[in-house]
């Protein structure tokens, strides 16, 4: 029996104490001790310090002591800097809707008073000496100390014991530190940072270039696996990298996203950045990378937040675009097509060029699939009569193989200039093998060729329509008013992706039609994700997805498929197709096409040299 709660007796309205008032604001401000970190590196940035240290005890929990190098706070303005909304970054409404610094509020500094003991030492250039106040007793006293300043919180959260029990272990603390520090330094190589704890060097990043941060911070591999950007469309500069489908993680750790220098987690720029990965990661892999965009700052906000980690754009559609194209336009081109090419042997250079040429249309429906392609295919033409092919039209094959032998003599290109090599052998009607400079090339042909299919569709798709197909019976549901909102304002779109979904009563909808493609589908789940999508998210971003997976649909059917045995020119023209074929080296599922074995893999495998 749930118990009866009385109502409370009324109480005057009255004003809180200044002291409550501050404990509301830190609540806001102050988190844990990474949040304090993180506001007193901003405020280090906006000095123009180069060198930021942070010293910490207990995780930050006994100790969060930040060093910089910046031009100071003068002895006058330091009682100034303990108060509440009092800072030096603004100073009007037009200040305030095009903020360029990392702090601008004047709260941190007094919200973490507030919740510590603080101690705030600085120098200015022109200052005989530093000067010491403690904010606890107000006292000001000349102290010893280069031009900078420092700032000391001690026994965070000692006023607030509650909130201090739910602060977890050290480590975590720490690791929560360490990882404000590291955002910043992502942003700025151009400035050094040090992180210590328990006074034990934990982290330290030099200044360098971005390149060199990247690696300093991420690792190695990071760069290795990642692919340079470095753009502007529209009103929005986009630099940093991305990381090739084969570095993605299980988790969405390592995606930093970066807007006029300050980190921030955006559901805009996520799910740009996601999309563009849209069919080139395997399953639920999220993408990895580090992006900086440039904005003219009146056209965002970043005062919607108080820990300025969210920000809200004037046009958040040219950001999503911008940040999608960035992204898929540096991993559009295939890696194999840029690999670098080691000297060609002898022997290698001596092995005959299979002639190969662009082939027609790879793509023959199945038996019984209700797929109208004619329109699709017209403006192409089908494969010239007499082109050998993969196997017969039973088998949906169609990259034409080599009309007639080659001679070498005649032939001025060598296998060694291939980046995906020369064809060898196929194994278990599976892979194909291919010898090139580096080694071993395993490719799996159906879903190499798969790609090369669905980026044709893509290409020869965009000025055609998804064709749809009525349904007997429409397929109702009841839907929220959402949906039906969606299903209203969106019956343009809705009919482009070959759906037709209309209102059925006050609270129904039904489904009349379907892509063609999809129509043994589940009609009323299909419609739902529609809806959904285009609740959330840009109409033309969602055509083009809907069309991608019909698209993806079919290269996969029309896709060479196993146990087809293969001619070496056959093998060796899907080799250099995959070369040209953009994001040619995952299928449309994310699946990888290709690996290489290098020659000091194989000597490992048989202890050679040792």
């Amino acid at each position: 029996m749930s118990a009866v709660l009385s109502p409370l007796p009324r109480r005057p309205i009255r004003e809180l104490p200044d002291e409550l008032v501050s404990q509301i604001a830190a609540g806001e401000v102050v988190e844990r001790p990474a949040s304090v970190v993180r506001e007193l590196v901003d405020n280090a940035l906006d000095s123009g310090a180069t060198q930021v240290t942070v010293r910490l005890l207990a995780g930050g929990v006994r100790l969060i002591c930040v060093e910089d190098d910046g031009c100071g706070i003068a002895r006058e303005e330091l009682p100034l800097a303990l108060r509440r909304h009092a800072t030096s970054k603004i100073a009007s409404l037009a200040d305030l809707e095009s903020v360029g610094t990392m702090g601008f509020r004047g709260e941190a500094l007094a919200a973490i008073a507030s919740v510590s003991e603080l101690h705030l030492l600085s120098r200015t250039a022109g200052q005989a000496s530093a000067f010491l106040l403690d904010s606890s007793s107000g006292e000001l006293r000349p102290a010893a100390r280069a031009t900078g300043t420092t700032v000391e919180v001690k026994e965070l959260f000692y006023s607030t014991p509650a909130r201090r029990k739910f602060l977890k272990t050290d480590a975590t603390e720490l690791a929560h530190c360490v990882e404000a520090v590291r955002r910043h330094a992502l942003a700025r190589p151009d400035i050094g940072f040090t992180v210590w704890h328990e006074g034990k060097l934990c982290e330290q990043w030099r200044p360098g270039t971005p390149d060199q941060r990247l690696a300093d911070v991420l690792g190695d591999d990071f760069l290795a696996q990642s692919v340079a950007i470095e753009t502007a469309v529209g009103p929005v500069r986009i630099s940093g990298r991305a990381g090739i489908p084969d570095a993605a993680r299980s988790r969405a750790d390592w995606q930093f996203a970066y807007v006029n220098g300050r980190y921030v987690r955006d559901k805009v720029i996520t799910h740009a950045a996601r999309s563009a990965y849209e069919d080139l990661l395997h399953g639920h892999r999220q993408p990895v990378y580090a992006l900086h965009l440039q904005v003219d700052p009146a056209r965002v906000d970043v005062n919607v937040h108080p820990t300025k980690i969210e920000v809200r754009f004037r046009d958040s559609r040219e950001v999503h675009q911008a940040v999608r194209r960035a992204v898929e336009v540096a991993l559009s081109a295939p890696r194999a097509g840029n690999a670098a090419v080691a000297p060609v042997s002898p022997t290698a250079a001596a092995m005959p060029q299979p002639a190969w040429h662009q082939p027609a249309i790879p793509f023959v429906p199945q038996v019984g699939q209700r797929v109208d392609l004619a329109a699709l295919w017209s403006p192409v033409g089908r494969v010239a009569e007499g082109t050998p092919t993969w196997g017969d039209a039973g088998d949906r094959v169609g990259v034409p193989s080599a009309t007639r032998p080659t001679n070498p003599a005649t032939n001025p290109a060598t296998p060694g200039q291939w980046p995906l090599g020369r064809a060898i052998a196929q194994l278990q009607g599976i892979y194909i093998l291919a010898e090139n400079a580096q080694g071993l090339v395993v490719v799996d042909m159906h879903a190499a060729h798969e790609r090369i299919v669905y980026e044709r569709l893509k290409t020869q798709m965009d000025a055609q329509e998804i064709r749809s197909q009525p349904l007997l019976i429409p397929a109702t549901f009841p839907a929220t008013p959402a949906e039906l909102a969606t299903a209203e304002a969106h019956q343009g779109t809705l009919e482009l992706l070959g759906l037709q979904v209309t209102p059925f009563s006050p609270k129904t909808l039904a489904v009349r039609a379907v892509p063609t493609t999809l129509a043994q589908g589940d009609a009323v789940e299909l419609a739902r994700s529609v809806l959904a999508e285009l609740a959330q998210h840009d109409a033309s971003s969602v055509v083009e997805r809907a069309r991608n997976e019909l698209l993806s649909t079919m290269a996969c059917h029309g896709a060479v498929r196993a146990n087809r045995r293969l001619t070496l020119d056959e093998m060796n023209a899907l080799l250099r197709q995959m070369e040209e074929t953009e994001r040619s080296d995952q299928c449309n599922h994310g699946r990888p096409t290709w690996r290489q074995v290098t020659v000091r893999e194989l000597d490992a495998l048989f202890l050679r040299g040792r």
